[in-house]
């Protein structure tokens, strides 16, 4: 499956994926603080067990950092 997450394609070795999976390829570590959109819309983190990622959808993964 080829995928396009923050504007860079990558491959991943299976068919289907949902968005959580994909966060655990992805961000092993550290899941807080995470807003995920497909095709420009937020994803909420109680569908992220569940919504199936198509290959043809454009992932945008946004990290919160501190500052100020």
């Amino acid at each position: 499956m080829e995928l396009k997450i923050n504007n860079q394609t990558k491959q991943f070795a299976t068919d289907s994926l949902t968005v959580q999976a994909l966060l655990d390829l992805e961000i092993p570590i550290k899941q807080n603080g995470i807003a995920f959109a497909i095709n420009d819309t937020i994803i909420p983190k109680s569908n992220w067990n569940s919504h199936i990622i198509q290959e043809t959808d454009d992932i945008l993964i946004i990290t919160a950092t501190q500052g100020g």
